[in-house]
């Protein structure tokens, strides 16, 4: 892991060595048994199952790629050890109000961790970079494709250590 390489939450880093070992240790082994098979049985050009488990494997060895690299860039940063918890910062759970009132709760956690329909913001998203260093009170302004709008900070929080 590099000290400068895009931070993520020790649980999105167990996420990603999850699904690395689930592909590596259950899926993989399970399509090389199949291909196995299909190519004792004869013709490969006809093959159904031969053709679609060499292009599943490959998906699968793309994705154990993909996954390794990102383990090995990634920099775990442990919100609950977030020294200055009065502002918005990596791992922060942040309440925000636009103009008419509206109330929403985002936690800004690291690109690989992402899901809006959760309110898990990635750390590049331009509402996370928006608020970053942001404070209770503070006025943000983002820009969306939708759009400018403008957000208030209405509390920021942080897991306990």
């Amino acid at each position: 892991m590099k000290p400068d390489g895009p931070p993520i939450t020790p649980a999105g880093m167990a996420a990603l060595r999850a699904r690395y070992d689930h592909l590596l240790g259950t899926e993989r082994p399970q399509i090389v048994e199949i291909v196995s098979w299909a190519a004792g049985n004869g013709d490969r050009s006809e093959n159904g199952d031969y053709l679609y488990g060499r292009k599943r494997m490959r998906e699968i060895d793309r994705e154990l790629a993909h996954l390794a690299r990102r383990m090995k860039f990634c920099r775990v940063v442990d919100p609950a050890r977030q020294e200055d918890r009065k502002r918005a910062w990596f791992g922060a759970t942040v309440t925000i109000a636009d103009e008419d009132d509206n109330q929403r709760t985002v936690t800004l956690v690291g690109d690989d961790e992402q899901d809006a329909g959760q309110g898990l913001i990635g750390w590049s998203a331009p509402l996370a970079r928006a608020l970053r260093g942001a404070a209770v009170g503070d006025l943000r302004r983002v820009h969306l494709p939708g759009g400018e709008k403008e957000w208030e900070v209405v509390a920021i929080t942080y897991p306990q250590p």
